[in-house]
This record gives structure tokens, sequence and C-alpha cells, in this order.
């Protein structure tokens, strides 16, 4: 069994983490994506700039922000479970039966992730209500955070 995963019988004793330390990772990673976005987008759309004199129309910068955070937040998901910030706060990302989810599950999560946030944050404050203290996303993806201390 790999570090990421958790086994059955330790999932009794897994703690689903509490709203702070998610919102604290969310802010944490706000800070980590302006470098994540400095180097994978605004460096190359300067340089293209400054090269051609050329700017993207408004829809081909949003898709290129889409996929950059995408790659990034399905990459360290699926090869870990958690990014940096999630990391240093010790949570990481499994389903509901305490396994590590599969790459489609984490695509469907960052999808819903979207609208969950860019709505009035009305898919984060769902967790508010919700009887597990879940993010909307988290709910529909059949996904989780819990927290994993460092070994």
């Amino acid at each position: 069994m790999s570090p990421s995963e958790i086994d059955r019988d330790h999932a009794q004793k897994v703690v689903l983490t509490g709203l702070r330390r998610r919102f604290a990772s969310m802010a944490y990673e706000c800070l980590l994506l302006l470098g994540v976005l400095s180097i994978t987008f605004l460096v190359p759309h300067l340089l293209l700039g400054i090269t051609t004199s050329m700017v993207l129309p408004g829809w081909a910068l949003l898709l290129h922000v889409f996929v950059v955070l995408g790659a990034y937040f399905i990459g360290y998901w699926h090869f870990g479970g958690q990014t940096l910030a999630m990391q240093t706060w010790q949570l990481q990302i499994v389903t509901e039966d305490y396994t590590r989810p599969s790459p489609e599950r984490l695509v469907l999560r960052y999808l819903l992730a979207w609208p969950s946030i860019i709505y009035f944050c009305a898919g984060l404050l769902w967790a508010l209500l919700d009887r597990d203290r879940q993010f909307l996303h988290d709910r529909l993806a059949k996904t989780r955070i819990i927290f994993r201390p460092k070994q």
C-alpha cells in the first residue's frame, strides 16, 4: 500500500479536517498560486507581447489559466493526494471510503470546484450546513479532505 492510501482499519481513526484548517490551507494555496501563475501564465504572455506585440483574446487567457490550474491541482492530487499547501497543513484528499481517488474523480472535483468558488463561494459556505462539514464540490465528487499527520 502506498503512503498516500489509507487502509480501511485505519479509516475509523481518521479525523475529518475542520473548516479553519481547510480555509487556512486555501489562503496559503492562493499565495502559492501567485508564483505558479507568474511562471506559467504571466511570463509566456509577457514574452509573447514583447516579441510580437500580440495579446491573446480574453477567452484564450481564461482557458490558459483554467488549464494551468487544472494541471497543478489534478497533478498534485493524483501523485500524493496533496498540493503544496495541503502538505503544509497536513491535509489529504481521499474518496468517501478513504481510498485514493481516481484521475476521473479528481478531474470532476476540479471542474466542480470552479462554480463552487465563482458563485459567491456558495459551495464553500455549504460546509457550514453539511453534516460532515464537506464542501459542495467534495460532496458531489464523493471525495473528502482529511487530516493526515506527518509520519
